[in-house]
């Protein structure tokens, strides 16, 4: 079962493009040299109407990481190179709002 490292920007950048692009380009790259990652999938949010009457969740980028297991989720977590993703943050166009960071288990996968 892979295990999936979400790391959620909820809220705005001053410049709202190149902090996208920052992450898709230079941040990326830092991340996939993270121990054991198996894939890195950058989400970004847009703008639509669900149809329904449901809040948007505000979310500027997700990130999510994915690792073949717990174990090995946990030495990327203290490895060397999120220390270096971390310092990182201080290079992205001002971000106001949270940064959230979940670990969750994969529990169903279709590939349709």
């Amino acid at each position: 079962m892979t295990v999936s490292y979400f790391v959620f920007y909820q809220g705005t950048a001053e410049d709202r493009d190149d902090f996208v692009e920052y992450y898709r380009t230079t941040h990326a790259a830092i991340l996939e040299t993270f121990p054991g990652l198996l894939d890195l999938r950058i989400h970004q949010g847009m703008n639509w109407k669900d149809g329904q009457n449901i809040a948007d969740g505000g979310f500027l980028l997700v990130a999510e990481m994915v690792f073949p297991d717990k174990k090995t989720l946990q030495a990327a977590i203290v490895s060397p190179e999120r220390t270096v993703a971390r310092e990182d943050f201080g290079n992205f166009s001002t971000f106001h709002g949270k940064i959230l960071h979940q670990a969750m288990a994969t529990i169903h996968h279709s590939n349709s």
